[in-house]
């Protein structure tokens, strides 16, 4: 049978227009749909317009640190509409580049919604076409929870698109997203607080990890309430009234839930011809990406295994080589880095000490908290933690975790030691960079808890 293409990608974010690319590159005759923007959900309306959001809201403390340091002068004022305008510039610039990639690589792009008719049969834009392997890429989107007043709440799509910046912000969840947002918020002037049902913050993080951050949360003067959750929302007088499980109520101008994302597999017609999910929606792969159905093939946040931008680049790519370029090869989900753009921010790689002790039994931790020497001169009161998490029997380096300033530039480089399964003594033997909060990780020579 004749296809009218050999690749039909649905979805252009990171995963996709990789996949596209690198498909086209081999040789594939390539089209890809997206209803939305091309980019994604990290381009379009998660990690970079969020980073830029994040940026913005350090320099309320930069300005006060400055003064530490000899600078004096009236403080700017901060204007919401300028920046979200600046943002919107830079995400239009990233959406053209990504489509300049396409059209240079030969993939042809269909800026429309795509439904399976069968396993070879896509209906797009309006006509019917075919190809002989298909990829899902359309990601994940925010799940709000079915909760009186909810129609009230926003998810952190629209966070980006806010008229003006309110006062008073509620975040409903404990994860990343939640916990970035709160910081951004906050660092902007809103007095922010973070209901979350949870024991504590970050589940599935380092235990110390998650408890230092909570505590430089609340020095920032963000009100964490865990083992909360909102029972009902309504409108109030000048705003929201939130009403708590246990009764009590909070005033807000904007509440925000940040408690979940569900794979982006509705209607699309997988069930129809015969594409495996699983009970969220997630499209289920095996260690190729190749979904229930053989021709038909999944990567990033869709099949929910590893929710991240570069993962999901990695997997988009394994797929064009192993495909199309007569190059397999799968994708190592162990190790990964990642990283939580809080304020302080949180960076970590490899086993927490609570997998590491489940996995290997006895191990040995190397923890070091301290001041910033930044903060000597800002008075800030603002601490780091970097702690290593070992296997006593082999001496591996099995995790690496860091809650503070440029954590995410610096577990980036350290990932690579975690990779490659470098020894404690390896890592003992690297010559410190002085003065850095970084030399830390290379200095700590006794363990602190050991068993």
């Amino acid at each position: 049978m004749a296809f009218d293409y050999d690749l039909f990608i649905i979805g252009a974010g990171s995963a996709g227009v990789r996949a596209a690319r690198i498909s086209a590159n081999h040789g594939a005759r390539v089209a890809i749909a997206e209803e939305s923007r091309v980019g994604g959900t990290c381009v379009i309306r998660g990690c970079v317009p969020k980073k830029l959001l994040v940026y913005a809201s350090h320099y309320g403390e930069d300005f006060e640190d400055a003064e530490g340091y000899g600078w004096a002068g009236p403080r700017p004022t901060f204007d919401w509409a300028r920046l979200i305008a600046n943002k919107d510039k830079e995400i239009d610039r990233l959406n053209a580049a990504y489509k300049s990639t396409l059209a240079k690589a030969g993939a042809a792009l269909i800026e429309s919604r795509a439904e399976l008719i069968d396993r070879n049969t896509i209906s797009v834009g309006g006509k019917q076409v075919t190809a002989e392997v298909i990829l899902i890429a359309t990601g994940s989107w925010p799940e709000m929870p079915k909760v009186p007043g909810i129609e009230h709440a926003i998810s952190s799509n629209e966070c980006f698109h806010l008229e003006k910046l309110p006062e008073r912000v509620v975040v409903v969840g404990g994860g990343y997203i939640a916990l970035e947002f709160a910081g951004i918020f906050n660092g902007l002037g809103a007095k922010a607080t973070v209901l979350y049902r949870g024991e504590q913050v970050l589940r599935g993080f380092d235990h110390d990890v998650r408890q230092f951050l909570q505590d430089e949360l609340a020095k920032k003067g963000i009100d964490v309430r865990c083992r909360t959750d909102v029972a009902r929302i309504d409108k109030a007088a000048g705003g929201l009234a939130v009403t708590l499980s246990d009764g009590t109520a909070i005033d807000c101008d904007q509440i925000l839930y940040a408690t979940g994302r569900r794979p982006l597999t509705r209607t699309m017609g997988l069930e129809k011809v015969g594409v495996a999910l699983d009970d969220i929606g997630a499209i289920k792969v095996d260690g190729w990406s190749k979904s229930s159905v053989p021709n038909i093939y999944a990567v990033g946040d869709c099949t929910n295994r590893v929710n991240l931008t570069p993962v999901a680049i990695r997997e988009g790519h394994a797929f064009a080589d192993s495909v199309f370029g007569k190059r397999p090869w799968m994708v190592d989900h162990a190790d990964f880095p990642s990283a939580v753009f809080t304020q302080p921010p949180v960076a970590t790689v490899g086993d927490t000490e609570e997998r590491a002790r489940a996995k290997y039994g006895e191990v040995d931790i190397y923890r070091e908290t301290f001041r910033p020497m930044k903060h000597t001169l800002s008075g800030r009161s603002e601490r780091t933690l970097m702690k290593l998490v070992v296997d006593r029997k082999t001496q591996a380096v099995v995790g690496a975790h860091m809650v503070g300033m440029d954590a995410p530039e610096i577990i980036q480089t350290l990932a690579v030691a975690v990779k490659l399964k470098a020894t404690k003594q390896q890592v003992d033997q690297t010559i410190a960079i002085h003065p850095t909060a970084a030399e830390e990780f290379v200095t700590m020579r006794t363990p602190v808890a050991a068993e």
